[in-house]
């Protein structure tokens, strides 16, 4: 007999068996298959869950297995999740991108019992990553050759008959962070906790059954599990996937999300593309003229295809404030969030949209508790926490605390009403070899603001003066060296007076090659792997040229 949660209204099972009762016609699901959509409806999905949940049982899985997810983003990863919580299994999603190291590290850490395997861009190079005696049952895409496939399974097995009530406090997935610095820790979430933070979202941001999201950022990241899946199953939102990355502007176009989460980068790119065809200096022109303003932003919002968003989130990494401001002058107001796997990334937001507070993450959501530590630590508490790591209880007690307080490890500063400013990580402040300590965020942040740069990282630990890494965008990489390094100079002055004499940027150091998952720069989650560059680019310090502020790598 199943006990009642003490914190959240209703189980994620709970919504399912609502929403198909109520609502089974309607449709949950859109995947796109050779630019159509397949549309799932409520009563499709949990039939489908239901055949999955027998085929699993007969397949000789018990309550409390762990069962691995290695795909993009698709209807049949909602779907085996849900199935895996019919079944009490134990949900262990990896990150399409993942290399094989990595993917066989999480498997035999967790060990999983058997894994899902759908879309997927290089399956060659991951599959050796998956021990050959482990269980593997494919999704309905040209993947792999498995045991078991998904449409077979749907036709072999009939639904269960029962409509399985979950244990609040039973285990519900194991979320492996992006491993930043090292080793991925595995965060446990309890099915409770899960639901509290997915019902605090739907009542923060006002989700309802009338909205449309757009799924595209991993599901492995804790961020897509409960804005996007969590928030629609507790809405009853439509979710849209995307068919490829080819197709990606011309979904969202089809989709026309009202709510659409997104990443720094991708912000990014977006602009660069609309700048491809509208000058900065042009655009800035024509915005100024009445008419012609209102006319250029619904265009621009179109092109987007989020002239119908009314919910527009940025998480996962810093934004320079310039371009959510940029973003703004256009029509679209882009909400900044801060969260982490250990707070089911559910923390703060800037929602309802302020204006006047672009620059902070917001403030917190309700139910939760923030306050600054002594050394600068930003410090949380809400009943959404993670139960802890698996296998791990030391770091579990070193980041939860007896009072129940979340060790976040980023440093902040709340204002008078109590929006936060994020200005680093406590272990990413470095300290130069005038024994100064330098906080490299604040200054990325004001750096990032030049448009010619699509990403960087400050580093300076033992060296005279730090020095910022920057990636330049496509377009700059092709204009003349002597331009470039012009605007770049003139951008590193602008921040350097804004400095104290320690921190100063000695030089910028433009990289040769882009930065990215594949390279293993940046995590699943595109943060900068800030280690690896400093012991790549150690010894730029003693070795930079006196008479230079920008250096090309050769």
């Amino acid at each position: 007999m199943a006990t009642r949660s003490k914190i959240a209204h209703k189980l994620p099972l709970d919504m399912l068996y609502h929403w198909e009762r109520q609502s089974p016609d309607r449709i949950y699901l859109r995947q796109t298959i050779n630019r159509q959509y397949e549309d799932y409806s409520w009563a499709r999905v949990a039939d489908e869950a239901r055949r999955i949940t027998a085929a699993l049982r007969a397949l000789g899985l018990v309550p409390g297995d762990k069962v691995a997810l290695l795909s993009k983003n698709c209807a049949h990863w909602f779907i085996a999740d849900l199935a895996m919580q019919m079944g009490g299994y134990v949900s262990v999603p990896i990150y399409p991108t993942a290399n094989s190291d990595t993917i066989e590290y999480v498997l035999r850490h967790s060990e999983s019992k058997a894994i899902f395997v759908g879309k997927l861009d290089d399956w060659k190079s991951q599959e050796p990553g998956v021990p050959g005696e482990l269980m593997r049952i494919a999704f309905p895409y040209e993947t792999m050759p498995a045991q078991h496939h998904w449409g077979e399974l749907i036709k072999r097995h009939e639904p269960i008959a029962e409509s399985p009530v979950q244990e609040p406090d039973s285990l519900l997935s194991l979320v492996y962070t992006s491993g930043s610095t090292g080793k991925p820790k595995g965060a446990m979430l309890s099915v409770e906790r899960y639901a509290w933070s997915c019902e605090k979202l739907v009542e923060t941001v006002g989700l309802c059954d009338e909205d449309r999201g757009f799924s595209y950022l991993p599901l492995a990241h804790i961020t897509e599990r409960v804005y996007v899946y969590g928030g629609s199953l507790y809405s009853g939102a439509v979710i849209a996937f995307p068919e490829s990355l080819d197709t990606f502007v011309e979904d969202i176009k089809r989709c026309r999300p009202t709510v659409f989460i997104s990443v720094p980068r991708l912000w990014a790119m977006f602009r660069i593309k609309i700048y491809e065809k509208l000058p900065p200096q042009k655009l800035a022109l024509l915005l100024k003229i009445p008419l012609v303003s209102t006319l250029i932003k619904r265009k621009l919002r179109e092109g987007l295809g989020l002239d119908q968003a009314r919910v527009l989130g940025c998480g996962s990494a810093p934004v320079a404030p310039s371009l959510l401001q940029w973003y703004r002058s256009i029509g679209l107001n882009i909400t900044e969030a801060w969260g982490m796997t250990e707070n089911h990334a559910y923390s703060t937001l800037n929602y309802p949209f302020r204006a006047d507070k672009i620059g902070t993450v917001g403030k917190a959501g309700v139910g939760v508790s923030l306050r600054i530590s002594e050394e600068g630590e930003i410090l949380c508490r809400c009943e959404g926490m993670m139960v802890g790591y698996y296998k791990d209880p030391e770091s579990s007690a070193s980041t939860i605390d007896a009072d129940g307080w979340l060790h976040t490890g980023d440093m902040g500063k709340l204002d008078g009403e109590g929006y936060l400013t994020i200005t680093g990580r406590m272990k990413d402040v470095f300290k130069t070899a005038k024994g100064k300590y330098v906080a490299p965020v604040p200054i990325e942040g004001m750096l990032g603001q030049e448009p010619l740069i699509e990403q960087l990282c400050v580093i300076g630990y033992g060296m005279p003066q730090p020095i910022a890494l920057v990636q330049l965008t496509e377009k700059a990489m092709q204009e003349e060296h002597g331009d470039i390094e012009r605007v770049l100079d003139l951008a590193r002055e602008r921040v350097n007076q804004k400095l104290e004499a320690h921190a100063k940027l000695k030089g910028l150091f433009v990289v040769k090659t882009p930065w990215n998952i594949e390279n293993g720069v940046l995590t699943p989650t595109m943060k900068i792997r800030r280690h690896l560059l400093e012991q790549r680019y150690a010894d730029l310090g003693n070795q930079w040229p006196s008479h230079k502020s920008v250096v090309w790598e050769s």
